[in-house]
């Protein structure tokens, strides 16, 4: 989700001004969008000068502004609010949250409402509306720099604005959203639609490149952080590792070497030589982003015992929601919709711990330079557990129905969470332990 940033990428991993494949080629290939033939085209000019490092910026929350509770929303999970500020301008449930990588000062949020939204974390302030969407927006996330700020909706609008200016500055209609995220290095927006596409766009001036996968959904995809691959997904189980520069697939994971279902998460390591890939047919497939081959499979006990699914059925109780990579141990957690968050050990490929939720798993995602893993859930909390030992370390309250996307401030002392009860919430992280 998310995105979540790859800042720890290894440390044997250059500089892209350094990488080059012929000459003084660039990383990405695109070709402008023409009625006529598309035309090559470099990434010249965006990719150089590129500022690798992150600032550290305080984050501003001593003084919460909490609005009031929206009128018409009526909660079925009452009880204490930990949060410290409440974004209530959406009037429908809040779809998906991102925040603003350079600073982690500023979020922006996409709603059921066909609205998203550019506030302050530190009090709630609205900066700007991201108008013009006629569907609901359930992709929004800043570029890798914090200067643009995309927002997608279901029918396919993809818009970019300014985040200095407040002004859209591109837009496209791709066709049914199925994900989006920003590249890590470059004003490069890419984006998996219900067609198969997985679309590759140069931001502002538009120059595209398609990458056609299978006839059915690309439902959800990830850039590798080295800049020059993406992992993305299909409904017909297939997994395909794109060479972003060439526009082919690398490698193609189909059959018994990919799911029997539709993917539904894939995430990487900080070196991006392994990915997590998760599907409705339970399992979590550990791949080597080298060679392309399955290198572990993950599945747990709670429902290792249930019989295999044949071809084209799905669990109608469980599937794999969210998974991500421990950055410190060699650790990844895997979420499931019955609540189970599975915690697998990647050297002997063994279940470490199995931590049990009320409900099911939205999202999860691991605190950076810690063996701590968040998780938020259809019951409205988000919890922080502890991989090494298994045990629930604090949870955080506040919302009045499900989390339905949450993210994490690179210092993981802020988590913002949206919701169905229409709001966004700010919590301060405060652990005994640090």
């Amino acid at each position: 989700m998310e995105s979540e940033s790859e800042s720890g990428a290894a440390a044997d991993t250059p500089p892209l001004e350094t990488l080059s494949f012929h000459g003084d080629e660039e990383i990405i290939e695109v070709v402008e969008l023409d009625p006529g033939p598309p035309d090559p085209d470099d990434l010249a000019q965006e990719m150089e000068d590129v500022d690798f490092e992150e600032e550290e910026e305080e984050e501003g929350n001593e003084e919460g502004w909490v609005l009031e509770p929206q009128e018409g929303v009526v909660g079925s999970m009452e009880g204490p609010d930990d949060s410290e500020v409440t974004f209530a301008l959406h009037s429908a449930s809040v779809f998906c949250v991102s925040l603003d990588p350079k600073t982690n000062t500023l979020a922006v949020t996409g709603g059921e409402d066909d609205k998203a939204f550019v506030w302050r974390l530190s009090d709630g302030e609205l900066l700007f509306e991201c108008a013009g969407h006629k569907d609901s927006v359930t992709c929004a996330g800043f570029s890798h720099d914090s200067t643009l700020v995309a927002t997608g909706d279901m029918s396919g609008l993809l818009k970019v604005w300014q985040v200095d200016t407040k002004e859209e500055v591109w837009s496209f209609e791709a066709g049914d959203l199925e994900w989006m995220e920003w590249h890590p290095r470059a004003p490069v927006l890419l984006a998996g639609t219900a067609d198969g596409n997985t679309w590759m766009w140069k931001v502002p001036n538009g120059d595209c490149k398609t990458f056609q996968g299978p006839n059915c959904p690309a439902t959800c995809g990830r850039v590798l952080p080295d800049g020059k691959r993406a992992v993305v997904g299909y409904e017909d189980g297939t997994i395909r590792i794109w060479d972003l520069k060439q526009g082919n697939s690398i490698h193609v994971l189909k059959g018994t070497e990919g799911h029997q279902g539709p993917l539904t998460c894939v995430a990487t390591n900080q070196d991006g030589s392994l990915i997590l890939t998760g599907s409705v047919d339970c399992q979590a497939k550990l791949v080597s982003a080298t060679t392309g081959k399955v290198v572990g499979v993950f599945r747990p006990e709670t429902v290792a015992s249930q019989p295999n699914l044949g071809e084209g059925e799905e669990s109608e109780s469980n599937s794999v929601e969210s998974l991500g990579f421990c950055s410190v141990m060699p650790l990844a957690a895997v979420g499931y919709l019955d609540g189970t968050l599975a915690i697998y050990d990647l050297s002997t490929q063994t279940l470490r711990h199995q931590c049990q939720h009320q409900s099911g798993i939205v999202q999860l995602l691991w605190e950076a330079g810690t063996a701590v893993v968040y998780t938020c859930s259809l019951d409205g909390i988000v919890r922080l557990w502890d991989a090494r030992t298994g045990r629930l370390l604090t949870d955080y309250r506040g919302h009045t129905a499900e989390i339905l996307d949450f993210a994490l401030s690179k210092d993981a002392s802020l988590v913002v969470t949206t919701s169905g009860d229409h709001k966004a919430k700010v919590f301060c992280v405060q652990r005994p332990d640090r």
